[in-house]
């Protein structure tokens, strides 16, 4: 059998041999060498906040890219176990941690105070409350490292939201100073046990069993199993259980606060049965509950259990698009970087027009991602502060990002990990992990499906869709000088049709369209937001990227047409 051979330039590059001829960026700083970060953080946030936090996102940058990344190698090839009784024999049950892990640990509370910031006012050298935007600029940043970790994070920061806002006086004053603390010593992390074997999403088929405590008045006792409970010697929980004798479905549910430990300083009556042994996330342990009477304190109304959890789902939901854009981010960067370092054929892989082309099939979906970011998060600030408008704005947002950016990294990072070539399939290298831990973004807190019909819940019961709109003719509007009749033509008929679409997917028994429309708002508010960055910048690279969204995310195309892809000067400039 013959092979064809491909046709090698008379004036070629010459091509490194032996090991130079393997790029790796291990040690680049992660946050200098994101120009586009740089530009959009000078956008939303305010001049003197990002002058005093540049500091921090350059070291950052730095750890993420080089001890960071060894640290989350280390933590993933070492996961943790249980044990269950002591050396002298006593029932002792705890989780060991590699000291990887540990360490990381103390970089993401203590160091950076990634769960702590969104509810204390002495952070990172600043004196006031931050914004929700630098919390998430820096988690975006640490999860190109470490992904796992994240969770007990987002979860010990959305307890701690959820708990302020629904518990009482007495359990807030108790536990927020622990849940706040900076130090590894006196931090409790947080947890939610909420998934169970027969229920899953539908938790109106929560079985867990809550009981009044007939010894100790305004306490409860909980039994049942937990079948996923992530982060689960966490030092305090909320849980959702069925109050005994309580109504069948959603409205018996009820919102309870779980310590690990009684304040007699003994384990409180539940066990972790087995970890998980999962595809990813492999460095933060996740195991199965078994509650026998555990003591346990009613957070918020008796019957509005789901209610109140939905709050702290909401805010893990959106860290899970936050840490599905950092991933995106970081397997674009490595496939950036070996494009322009490898030599093949006699050129660099980035001159080659079907790698560009791939390039820019990852380029894209990534800086969607990271718009949407800055977007919810700046909602989620005038949200927060009591903006009604805002908070039906976050209520679709939060879904949409979680639906769309969480799928587009399992591609993302699994097309990165091919520019590599055979080294990106080996687990030295940071690709398999990335790969391994993109898949939970579609899972953990709801599904696509799931998240996709709570979509179309917002827009029913919230009136989401309407305040989408407003806020994006309000951004349309604004970005006059960065738009084109023709660019704005194309905008406003694409907001027009998905919006019509999305209110087709809110009519009785058309939930089959919940997909296909979350991710048409999706795409059209991340192409109206780019525009909006091109005119606060000054620089029309976001709208080209916006013109991009349109033709590859919203237009149709015909498979089989030729297609010319944008000019040499427009992509060397998109791919530096």
């Amino acid at each position: 059998m013959l092979m064809q051979v491909a046709n090698i330039p008379q004036t070629v590059t010459a091509a490194p041999t032996g090991a130079d001829a393997v790029p790796d960026q291990h040690g680049v700083n992660l946050y200098t060498s994101d120009l586009a970060l740089h530009e959009l953080l000078s956008v939303y946030l305010p001049a003197d906040l990002l002058a005093h936090l540049t500091p921090q996102f350059t070291r950052l940058g730095a750890l993420a890219g080089g001890p960071l990344d060894d640290l989350a190698l280390t933590a993933d090839k070492h996961p943790p176990e249980l044990q269950q009784r002591s050396r002298r024999g006593l029932d002792d049950q705890r989780i060991l941690k590699h000291p990887a892990y540990v360490e990381m640990e103390r970089l993401a509370f203590s160091e950076f105070a990634l769960a702590a910031i969104s509810h204390r006012k002495d952070v990172l050298g600043w004196q006031g409350q931050m914004p929700a935007t630098v919390k998430y600029a820096l988690t975006y940043l640490f999860v190109q490292a470490e992904f796992g970790l994240c969770c007990p994070v987002s979860m010990t920061d959305s307890l701690t939201r959820t708990l302020k806002k629904y518990g009482t006086p007495e359990l807030i004053a108790q536990h927020l100073p622990a849940l706040t603390a900076l130090n590894l010593d006196d931090l409790a992390q947080g947890a939610m046990f909420m998934t169970e074997q027969g229920a899953g999403s539908d938790i109106a088929n929560t079985t867990t069993l809550a009981r009044p405590d007939p010894d100790h008045p305004g306490e409860w006792l909980l039994s049942g199993e937990k079948w996923f409970c992530s982060n689960p010697d966490a030092a305090l929980a909320m849980v959702l259980a069925r109050v005994e004798g309580s109504p069948a479905g959603m409205k018996g549910v009820s919102l309870f606060l779980l310590p690990r430990d009684l304040p007699d300083g003994s384990h409180n009556n539940y066990r972790i049965v087995r970890l998980k042994e999962k595809l990813g996330t492999r460095s933060m342990a996740s195991g199965e509950i078994r509650m026998e009477g555990a003591r346990a304190w009613l957070v918020g109304e008796q019957g509005r259990g789901f209610v109140q959890m939905a709050d702290m789902v909401n805010n893990s939901r959106l860290s899970n698009g936050v840490r599905a854009a950092g991933l995106m981010r970081r397997a674009l960067s490595e496939a950036l970087h070996v494009s322009r370092e490898r030599v093949a054929f006699g050129k660099h892989l980035i001159d080659m027009p079907l790698m560009r082309r791939q390039l820019l099939k990852l380029l894209l979906p990534t800086e969607q991602a990271r718009t949407m970011v800055f977007q919810t998060a700046q909602a989620l600030r005038r949200a927060d502060s009591g903006d009604k408008e805002a908070y039906s704005l976050v209520r679709i947002l939060t879904p949409l990002i979680k639906f769309r950016a969480c799928r587009d990294a399992r591609k993302v990072t699994g097309d990165a990990m091919e520019v590599r070539g055979g080294c990106g399939y080996i687990e030295e290298w940071s690709d398999p992990r990335l790969v391994r831990d993109a898949h939970l973004g579609s899972i953990w807190e709801g599904t696509s499906n799931i998240v996709a019909l709570d979509v179309i819940r917002a827009i029913r019961r919230e009136g989401s869709l309407n305040a989408l709109s407003i806020y994006l003719r309000g951004l349309m509007a604004e970005s006059a000088a960065a738009m084109d009749v023709d660019l704005r033509g194309e905008l406003e008929s694409s907001l027009t049709r998905a919006s019509a679409l999305a209110l087709k997917a809110a009519e009785p028994g058309a939930d089959a369209l919940a997909r296909q429309a979350s991710s048409a708002l999706y795409h059209i508010t991340t192409a109206i937001a780019m525009v909006w960055e091109a005119s606060q910048l000054g620089s029309p690279k976001r709208a080209v990227l916006a013109r991009l969204v349109l033709r590859y995310r919203l237009a149709a195309r015909d498979p089989m047409a030729v297609d010319e892809m944008p000019s040499d000067g427009v992509m060397d400039d998109l791919l530096r």
